[in-house]
């Protein structure tokens, strides 16, 4: 099912319409999720509005998957995401890598230094699939942007 789902847009925030577009999940359900899975966290701003991060969206679709596709009950999709947070850092201690095929972009390592537990619990929840086209679109800005600051004036004062 989650085939199905539109891509993940490469921007910083989303409203909860949008995240609701994007997990096939009606709003109110977003914030009911809210109150039974403590991982799920938006930023609030000006009256209450929720604004939701990337990595957000995708545990909101990995609940989506546990509790739609995959049958779970809340309470075993809650748990179902604790034992995943356990493997993962068991296998953490263990010195396995967690990003899978997305350690060198460019010669550049991307693995992460120890993660805070926060950010450690995200990746645990697999949520640490790197959107390579979201990347790669940065990386095009970024060296497009660098060659407009090197680049000599072309006008004169």
């Amino acid at each position: 099912m989650e085939n199905s789902l539109p891509p993940i847009p490469a921007k910083r925030y989303f409203t909860i319409g949008e995240v609701g577009d994007l997990c096939g999940v009606k709003p109110h359900v977003l914030r009911y999720w809210e109150q039974e899975f403590t991982q799920l966290k938006p930023m609030k701003r000006r009256g209450n509005r929720r604004y939701y991060q990337h990595h957000e969206v995708l545990m909101i679709r990995r609940i989506r998957d546990l509790l739609y596709d995959q049958g779970f009950t809340i309470s075993g999709a809650r748990n179902k995401l604790q034992e995943l947070v356990h493997s993962e850092r068991e296998r953490r201690r263990q010195g396995e890598v967690m990003l899978e095929g997305v350690d060198i972009i460019d010669g550049q390592s991307l693995a992460p230094d120890p993660a805070p537990a926060d950010a450690l619990d995200l990746a645990i929840l697999g949520l640490t699939s790197l959107p390579l086209e979201g990347i790669e679109f940065m990386r095009r800005e970024l060296f497009e942007i660098r060659k407009l600051l090197n680049a000599e004036p072309e006008f004169a004062l």
